[in-house]
């Protein structure tokens, strides 16, 4: 008898698994029971083996946790008439399990519902709104340039009041309150890109490319202005370093004659008639040797070094 206990006990425990009256529950699910497709009592949280009716009642499984919402990119036309595609993402969950399965039912009825709460406000909102306040993310101020009518650029100041932070919790704000009563919570609402249309985008690349090259051509005039006075100070500089070296050259080289004259004077000094001769020895090796015809006195004193040379 004490044998055949335990095989009675495995034998209803696997009868009870198998017609539905137990089940287990893990720590990302709830369960809500049904009885012939309404819900009775409380939803079941905790996680673990859990015990229902059999064959008369049903355990509908919700996920617990965090999930994830990722909205279809779609065209918008912003306040100042600007299209835009915006393409919103949300992160939400079950929080309230009995009014969710009575008004949503399962998570892909609830993914259509999300479809439509959130893309409808964020629809509105953009509408609502010019441009800046989507695609900025403060009130910081932007500084652009533009052209005057002077054609010089000049910075001007464009300020969000809202931007795209505050503009992505007004739209969480607004859909969270019809969510909230499907036993939804929204717990953050964003948006993962922002993208200007074919047509638009073409003009904003265009004006971005007129803006560059009006920025280029700003640097490059005030790089040639800059260019200009950096050669005059160099040129100027050049001037001077020649004056000076001009100067210094001609103050060395009358130092140097007067130092050679004066070497010259002392060293001629000691034998005049040495002097006459190296002199007169120069004068004969300047002087012509063809061509040119001398004619002179035998008295001249060019050849008194000559006289009495024997041939």
């Amino acid at each position: 008898m004490k044998r055949i206990a335990p095989i009675v006990i495995l034998i209803l425990a696997g009868l009870f698994y198998t017609s539905g009256a137990l089940y287990t529950l893990d720590e990302t699910e709830q369960v809500i029971i049904t009885q012939f497709g309404r819900p009775v009592g409380e939803p079941i949280r905790d996680p673990g083996l859990h015990f229902k009716m059999p064959f008369i009642q049903k355990a509908n499984f919700l996920p617990k946790n965090i999930l994830e919402w990722d909205g279809d990119q779609s065209q918008i036309p912003t306040l100042d008439k600007t299209f835009i595609w915006v393409d919103p993402y949300a992160r939400w969950q079950i929080v309230d399990p009995a009014k969710f399965f009575i008004k949503v039912r399962n998570e892909s009825s609830a993914h259509l519902q999300l479809d439509s709460i959130i893309n409808s406000a964020t629809k509105n909102l953009i509408q609502s709104n010019s441009l800046i306040e989507a695609i900025r993310n403060s009130q910081r101020e932007l500084e652009i340039l533009t052209e005057a009518t002077s054609k010089q650029a000049m910075p001007i100041s464009i300020e969000a009041q809202m931007g795209r932070e505050k503009l992505t919790r007004m739209i969480m704000d607004k859909a969270e309150g019809t969510l909230g009563e499907m036993g939804i919570h929204l717990i953050d609402v964003g948006i993962k890109r922002i993208n200007y249309i074919a047509d638009v985008q073409e003009k904003v690349f265009e004006r971005m490319i007129a803006e560059r090259k009006q920025i280029a051509e700003k640097f490059r005039s005030e790089g040639q202005g800059e260019s200009r006075q950096i050669e005059g100070r160099m040129e100027r500089e050049l001037k001077e370093i020649q004056a000076e070296a001009y100067r210094n050259s001609e103050e060395i080289k009358g130092r140097a004659d007067a130092e050679a004259a004066r070497i010259y004077s002392e060293a001629f000094g000691k034998d005049t008639e040495f002097y006459k001769l190296v002199k007169t020895l120069e004068i004969y090796r300047n002087l012509p040797k063809k061509e040119v015809e001398l004619i002179l006195s035998t008295d001249s004193e060019l050849f008194r070094y000559m006289k009495g040379i024997q041939p």
